[in-house]
């Protein structure tokens, strides 16, 4: 009997070392889905709203829990950006190569451009308007006003993301409540002003498909801008490391995970 249970095959565990990371092209492909899937649902949930009032509430709810989901659906292979203002803050704190930097942006706009395409398709009755889904914000507010806000949002959500999803010393379960728990805030309070965009993909992909390019270039530019700064800041409050080659996003994901 002992012989027999001496004999007996045992189960093999998969050491983190035998996990293959993910190639470039599995990582754009996370970044083209879950880009859609992010822009498909809160826009969506924007466009719902002119047919049965959602509220601020509501739409900001979608928006933070899709990302959430989304973060943990694909996190693991691309970093689960899903915005360019975050791709380029990342890759500037030396958390993403700027060889993928372009490609991850260009999977991000394919990714809005798509579900923005998808919606007016699907949502074209009367009670529809599909500039609903665009970010514009009143002729009462500034664009100086416009920028402050973006800014200021942008910043809350990357300083987030740099402090729960880059930083080897915080807890890695919680990142994507953390992170859509901001972007929900983000929206309900930031909604009403200017859409709430802190990303320019989530701005240029429905402007193109609805056709609504006023004032564009605020979305464009200042939730990149916002982004750095958040970059840059957290970068004093990060632990000091030696020097290190670039690492992608998902590379320093799994050193942590390990």
């Amino acid at each position: 009997m002992e012989e027999v249970k001496r004999n007996r095959p045992r189960p093999h565990k998969l050491s983190s070392a035998a996990i293959a990371l993910p190639s470039n092209f599995q990582k754009l492909v996370a970044e083209l889905v879950g880009t859609y899937v992010l822009i498909f649902a809160g826009c969506g949930a924007a466009l719902v709203n002119q047919i049965q009032s959602l509220t601020i509430v509501g739409i900001g709810l979608v928006w933070g829990l899709v990302l959430m989901v989304m973060i943990y659906a694909v996190g693991h292979i691309s970093g689960g950006h899903f915005n360019p203002a975050v791709t380029i803050s990342l890759a500037a704190s030396r958390q993403l190569s700027w060889k993928l930097t372009p490609m991850y942006i260009l999977c991000q706009f394919l990714g809005a451009m798509g579900a923005s395409l998808t919606l007016r398709a699907l949502f074209h009755g009367p009670d529809s308007n599909i500039k609903a889904m665009a970010t514009q914000y009143k002729d009462t507010t500034t664009d100086l006003e416009a920028i402050a806000w973006e800014f200021i949002i942008t910043f809350f959500l990357v300083f987030t993301i740099c402090g729960v999803a880059t930083d080897p010393r915080a807890s890695k379960g919680s990142s994507g409540a953390a992170i859509g728990g901001t972007v929900m805030f983000n929206v309900m309070i930031a909604g009403p002003i200017t859409g709430a965009s802190m990303n320019p993909a989530r701005s240029v992909g429905p402007a193109i498909v609805s056709g609504e390019y006023k004032n564009l270039w605020v979305f464009m530019v200042s939730p990149v801008v916002g982004g750095l700064a958040a970059a840059l800041v957290y970068g004093i409050l990060r632990e000091p490391q030696t020097e290190r080659d670039d690492e992608t996003t998902n590379q320093c994901y799994q050193n942590r995970t390990g």
